[in-house]
């Protein structure tokens, strides 16, 4: 056996340890297309706190507010606390004018929404205390609720004993208005229908997704913690580490606005992949050490923080050094006596056959997923959904560059993501 083949065959063994690993993937993506969670119906209905984080979201926070007021759940059972974090506009203003309790939070040294969070539960502490509420819902400004959002909530957080926490369907108010809204919301209805609905159905822990989540009062002992880039990724972490599960309620839907430019678009997902890196670097340890503590000693649902610890990896880094070890170690095969046109014409031919599989694959997934989920997804017109199903296999291949370039940039300023609600505000929630 000669060198050529020695480095193809440990590249290969590499790729199939790697797939083998992340084949669960698969498995939940087919549970999620056949199956999913049913939860009975609830007779006690349990008091919850709203948790809302707005910075400068005067546009928008008035029909959130509207439609968790249209809302079918019992109105003594709900309370809304908004933080207007950093306002320089009149969000406080529209949102007590809803009926909100409505607290400001100035320090433009503490940017993101998790400071915004932390400050909100600190004063609810104050004054009136966790303990008086049985679960905390986390809604952006820009969300819209259902009318029986809380409702199929609440039936889920009581079936599973309030004691783990319950996650939502992800829609989108502006799929219909260009190809990145579409891009955008087949991405999060991707990570509904094909991850932690599958996930849910065997068990197994998903993570929450921004918002649009709820958690029992345990969870804010110690107050709120995470107020990085991704405090998503950081609870959900916390959260499975410490034996707690994140189940998902397909029946309970939530709508929130999408990036329209590509500008917006890189800012926010770089943002999200420095998150993702920063949760790797700090939770991965921990994670590990739960997967490997006896069950007696507190180390729960293995299988959820082996996918979790899975989910977290830096794929896209470990892609691209594997790919230039790979360009090193085949640019020395005329050294071991292989033609270097052949070595090169072998793998341009692989490299080119894994890329058309990979975008063959991508845009069989959308098409399929739209088909499932056509009922949820607004119509949208053919030459738009076409253009973004064609450009969806980069969307996602973006991941990989976009990690790299997070790996580096340590320093990256919060900013927010800007909502206008004008289209969506004709839209209405029903």
């Amino acid at each position: 056996m000669g060198y050529f083949e020695i480095v193809t065959i440990v590249f290969a063994a590499v790729w199939a340890v790697i797939g083998a690993m992340l084949l669960h993937y698969a498995v939940f993506t087919i549970v999620g297309i056949f199956a999913k969670k049913k939860y009975p119906a609830a007779e006690e209905k349990l008091k919850y706190a709203v948790i809302i984080g707005a910075r400068n979201e005067e546009a928008v926070i008035g029909g959130l507010l509207d439609s968790i007021n249209a809302a079918d759940y019992p109105k003594d059972k709900l309370q809304v606390f908004v933080v207007a974090h950093n306002c320089t506009d009149a969000t406080a203003e529209v949102a007590r004018g809803k009926g909100a309790t409505v607290y400001e939070y100035d320090n433009p040294n503490e940017r993101t929404v998790g400071y915004a969070y932390r400050y909100l539960v600190d004063r609810i502490r104050d004054d009136y205390g966790v303990e008086n509420y049985d679960g905390f819902f986390i809604i952006n400004a820009d969300n819209r609720v259902t009318e029986n959002y809380f409702t199929k909530m609440n039936d889920a957080f009581v079936a599973n004993g309030r004691k783990h926490v319950i996650t939502s369907y992800r829609n989108s108010h502006n799929f219909p208005d260009n190809y990145m809204s579409f891009l955008y919301g087949i991405y999060f209805i991707t990570a509904c229908r094909f991850e932690a609905r599958g996930r849910t159905v065997c068990g197994c822990s998903t993570r929450v997704s921004g918002t649009g989540y709820v958690f029992g009062p345990e969870f804010l002992k110690d107050g709120w913690k995470y107020v990085t880039l991704t405090e998503d990724w950081e609870f959900s972490a916390d959260s499975i580490a410490c034996g707690k599960k994140i189940y998902y309620c397909d029946d309970a839907e939530f709508f929130d606005e999408q990036p329209t430019t590509v500008g917006v678009m890189m800012r926010q997902r770089l943002r999200w992949a420095r998150g993702h890196m920063v949760v790797f670097f700090t939770r991965f340890k921990e994670l590990m050490k739960s997967l490997f503590t006896p069950r007696k000693k507190g180390g729960q649902n293995k299988f959820s923080v082996y996918d979790f610890s899975t989910s977290i990896l830096p794929l896209g880094v470990i892609s691209v050094v594997s790919f230039i070890i790979q360009i090193i170690l085949i640019s020395l095969s005329p050294l071991f006596g292989h033609d270097a046109g052949r070595v090169w014409a072998f793998y341009g031919i692989c490299a080119g056959i894994g890329f058309a599989l990979s975008y063959l694959i991508c845009v069989f997934t959308a098409v399929l997923l739209i088909i499932l989920e056509r009922k949820r997804i607004p119509k949208v017109g053919f030459f738009t959904a076409l253009g973004a199903i064609l450009v969806w296999p980069f969307f996602l291949m973006l991941n990989i560059v976009l990690d790299v370039v997070a790996l580096f940039k340590k320093k990256m300023e919060w900013k927010v993501i800007p909502h206008s609600g004008s289209k969506r505000e004709k839209k209405k929630v029903k």
